[in-house]
């Protein structure tokens, strides 16, 4: 790499890569139907489905803090 040229490291540290949350553990009751949907996306993803489902709930909380969408 003699011809190369030198960059600033711009990139975050490993420990900025993936921002965590506190979490609680829960207990919830879900139908089987719903609890297929979410392990067949958390399968295809290579995710626990138990990620996938908190990761919904999570968005769900950001968009109702940000009030209704407006309609089209």
């Amino acid at each position: 790499m003699a011809d190369g040229k030198k960059v600033a490291d711009f990139l975050p540290g490993p420990d900025q890569l993936i921002l965590r949350q506190e979490q609680t553990q829960v207990t919830l009751p879900l139908s089987t139907e719903a609890l297929s949907y979410f392990k067949g996306v958390a399968e295809k993803h290579h995710l626990p489905y138990q990620r996938v489902i908190g990761k919904l709930l999570d968005d769900y909380v950001t968009q109702q803090k940000q009030g209704p969408a407006p309609l089209k």
